[in-house]
């Protein structure tokens, strides 16, 4: 697969994008969906990012919110927060290719990012441990 590189990291997720989720059981059974909206705004040199959408899991359908604040690091490059300013995993778009790891207690959250386009993106999160057991497809699209 070809990767679309990212040196800037603002001039590239800057703006609002289309977000399709999926959540799937680990046999890889749809469990649930968000569909919504993610936008990335420039505030005090931070790129934060913030989602809003519906999820609908199982018989629940909901709204849901998310933002994260990717903090610069060098080119194509950043340290991502989450919100109340915990640390959640480093980034590296210049290949337009990135692999993380975020352990949440005895969970491990297995990140994949890949950029495939000037308007296209995703991310995959296996998350594996004792309380937790699924993995989430997030495509990213203007």
């Amino acid at each position: 697969m070809r990767y679309w590189p990212v040196p800037d990291l603002a001039a590239y997720f800057g703006g609002a994008w289309h977000l399709d989720r999926e959540i799937r059981t680990a046999d890889g059974e749809p469990a649930g969906e968000v569909t919504g909206t993610a936008t990335f705004t420039e505030a005090g040199g931070v790129l934060v990012y913030h989602e809003e959408g519906e999820l609908r899991l199982g018989g629940h359908v909901g709204p849901v919110t998310r933002t994260l604040h990717y903090r610069p690091a060098g080119p194509g490059r950043a340290a991502v927060h989450f919100d109340h300013g915990g640390f959640f995993h480093d980034l590296d778009l210049r290949e337009g290719h990135w692999t993380a790891d975020h352990p949440c207690r005895a969970d491990l959250y297995r990140g994949e990012y890949r950029v495939t386009g000037a308007a296209r993106w995703r991310q995959e999160w296996a998350v594996r441990g004792p309380a937790k057991d699924h993995v989430i497809v997030s495509r990213f699209s203007r």
